[in-house]
């Protein structure tokens, strides 16, 4: 149980990191400068960066047209929710 804070500012800190990485290509791509790669952006929301990338297209209004993000991320999401919900549960039986 006393590993549970040090996990959960873990998850805290990556969404916070995979947020500012959608504003980052978001803000390339209006500066027409060199991008963050898709896969970068869809493989950090698929390691538990879900709840980040899902606000991050939603605050910036990026990626929100492409189909992979709009089904992917969404679905990331979920996968992520569920597996710290059942490393939880393992945890704390």
């Amino acid at each position: 149980m006393k590993y549970t804070i040090y996990i959960v500012c873990a998850l805290l800190v990556w969404n916070i990191t995979v947020f500012i990485l959608y504003g980052k290509d978001k803000q390339k791509a209006l500066d027409r400068k060199r991008r963050i790669s898709e896969k970068t952006l869809l493989l950090s929301a698929f390691f538990m960066g879900g709840i980040g990338a899902l606000f991050g297209m939603w605050y910036f209004r990026h990626k929100t047209k492409h189909w992979e993000f709009k089904v992917l991320v969404p679905l990331f999401t979920v996968l992520n929710i569920a597996a710290a919900a059942g490393g939880y549960y393992l945890i704390t039986r």
